[in-house]
């Protein structure tokens, strides 16, 4: 089962540009990756830049319209990720309540829908859709 655990630390919502963390959470971090890769269950992770470089593309009334960073409404955004593969919900939420976060962060964990819980009309309007995910990865 993949799941995507979300890093939302609150505050980052009004970090200004290029704004870094702290070597020394840098360094927990790194720890909890690797053993999230020791365990085999990591696919893939990474941090974002904050919301101020950011853009939205909302579609009001269908037409395409971009909002540029910071995003005064905003309340939670995101900071990274992380992609597992593990056996259980309880097993990624183990790996989460592992993660060297502060105080001020919290992780949200989702399970990523596979092709295979949708019904055959929606997998059939997927088609292609595994080919595009393996095309994806080889960026």
């Amino acid at each position: 089962m993949r799941f995507m655990m979300l890093m939302i630390p609150r505050g980052y919502e009004t970090a200004a540009p290029g704004a870094m963390p702290p070597p020394e959470a840098v360094a927990a971090m790194m720890k909890y990756n690797e053993a999230l890769k020791v365990a085999g269950v990591l696919i893939t992770l990474d941090g974002l830049h904050p919301p101020s470089t950011g853009a939205r593309v909302s579609f009001d009334g269908g037409k395409p319209v971009v909002t540029d960073g910071p995003f005064a409404e905003s309340k939670e955004v995101l900071g990274g990720y992380w992609m597992i593969d593990v056996k259980s919900r309880d097993e990624a939420i183990a790996w989460a309540k592992r993660c060297p976060a502060s105080s001020n962060e919290i992780i949200e964990i989702r399970q990523v829908q596979e092709m295979s819980e949708f019904p055959a009309d929606v997998q059939e309007a997927a088609a292609g859709f595994a080919e595009l995910q393996r095309g994806s990865a080889a960026r």
